[in-house]
C-alpha cells in the first residue's frame, strides 16, 4: 500500500510539474510574440523637417513663440489654380514624388506624412495626382488615394 501511495505521489508531482512548465512556456511565448509584433518608433533625423515639426512639443512652442506663423500658414504662397485644392498626405510612410504619373518615372523627391500639399490635377484614370508641396515649390506626381482634402478651404 505504501508503494502505491508513493507511485501516486510521484505521478501527481510529475504531472503538476509538466503543467507548470507548459503554462510558463505559453506565457513566455505570448510575451515575446507581443513584443515582436509592436511597430518601433519612426527614427528622427536632423534633416527631416516634417518629422521634427510633428514630434514632441514643438508645435506648442511655435504657436506660443510666434502666433504670426499660424496666420502666415493660412494663405498659400501661390494662389490656387482653378480646380486645385489643398490636401494633406494620409499615407503613414509618406509618398514618392515623381516627374510624371507612372511607376516607371523618375523619383524627384518625397512628401512626408501629414504634410500640406496642393492637388493641382488628377490623371484621367484617377490613379495619379499632380501636386505642389505648400512649403516649397516642388511639383510632381504621387499615387492617387493617399491624400485627403482639407475642409473649409
Amino acid at each position: 500500500m505504501n508503494s502505491v501511495y508513493s507511485v501516486f505521489k510521484f505521478l501527481v508531482g510529475f504531472l503538476l510539474a509538466i503543467v507548470l512548465m507548459a503554462g510558463a512556456s505559453v506565457a513566455a511565448a505570448l510575451y515575446f510574440a507581443a513584443k515582436l509584433t509592436t511597430v518601433p518608433e519612426k527614427p528622427v533625423f536632423s534633416n527631416d523637417k516634417t518629422v521634427v515639426q510633428t514630434a514632441g512639443a514643438s508645435p506648442k512652442s511655435t504657436a506660443q513663440a510666434s502666433p504670426v506663423s499660424i496666420s502666415s500658414d493660412d494663405p498659400s504662397p501661390k494662389p490656387l489654380e482653378p480646380g486645385a485644392y489643398r490636401a494633406v498626405v494620409t499615407q503613414p510612410i509618406g509618398l514618392i514624388l515623381r516627374d510624371s504619373g507612372s511607376r516607371d518615372s523618375n523619383r524627384i523627391g518625397g512628401v512626408g506624412y501629414k504634410e500640406k500639399i496642393v492637388v493641382l490635377e488628377d490623371s484621367p484614370d484617377k490613379e495619379w495626382q499632380r501636386i505642389r508641396i505648400e512649403d516649397g515649390d516642388a511639383e510632381g506626381w504621387v499615387k492617387g488615394g493617399n491624400t485627403e482634402k482639407v475642409e473649409g478651404e
